[in-house]
């Protein structure tokens, strides 16, 4: 390989620009010195980018590598062994150094934010007190799950040099769902005092609610 193929071609930095995060994320975990299949490709992103940032499908991780082979970022052969052919892919030194630079100088993007909990809530003129807490409670249970999950990844990553900055995003995960879980919590107070002032309002004639009041879906408060 000659030392050229260090330097992003006219193909690599047409890639910087059009290339989703998604296909820098899946050529992340290539970069970690490891031929992968598109299997265990799968499996590290639900091991950790699953915490952070999305865990991606089977044919996602299929179509980035697609992507990312054509533009010479990775390359591919037969893994052999076992009665099925794995074929696994290797980022090549052109993929290593779109990479780093797209790690050092691609813009740090605004998160998005999709919570569906907030969106039930959003729409709480539509339900009721008792089961939107309950789809609280819910959510409090999958982020206490997902907290935990971080916190057994971040000791894990204790035992790997190579993993340091996997242990303090693994640590950063875990303190994320613990505030996510305290703010959840607090719902549960809030969502009866909504639920009363709503109540209260919606029997007043003239109010401009979105909706009118059934009143047998909420328990009187007389």
């Amino acid at each position: 390989m000659s030392a050229s193929a260090d330097v992003p071609s006219e193909s690599s930095e047409e890639a910087l620009l059009s290339m989703p995060a998604t296909a820098w994320a899946v050529l992340g975990t290539l970069s970690f010195g490891e031929g992968l299949s598109g299997y265990d490709i799968k499996t590290w992103a639900d091991w950790s980018l699953n915490y952070f940032y999305w865990s991606p499908s089977f044919s996602q991780v299929y179509s980035e590598l697609k992507r990312l082979e054509k533009h010479g970022f990775v390359e591919s052969g037969d893994g052999g062994g076992g009665a099925r052919n794995r074929r696994v892919y290797s980022i090549t030194p052109a993929g290593l150094a779109a990479l780093r630079r797209w790690a050092r100088e691609s813009e740090v993007d605004r998160p998005v934010l999709k919570h569906p909990t907030m969106l039930h809530l959003w729409l709480g003129h539509l339900s009721d007190p008792a089961q939107l807490k309950e789809m609280v409670r819910e959510h409090i249970a999958q982020m206490t799950a997902l907290r935990d999950g971080a916190a057994e990844r971040a000791q894990n990553a204790r035992r790997e040099p190579s993993w340091a900055y996997t242990r303090i995003v693994m640590e950063w995960s875990r303190r994320h769902y613990d505030s996510e879980i305290a703010l959840a919590q607090e719902l549960l107070g809030q969502i009866d005092v909504a639920g009363a002032r709503f109540d209260s309002a919606a029997k007043q004639e003239g109010t401009g609610l979105p909706i009118p009041l059934d009143p047998g879906r909420w328990k009187s408060r007389d």
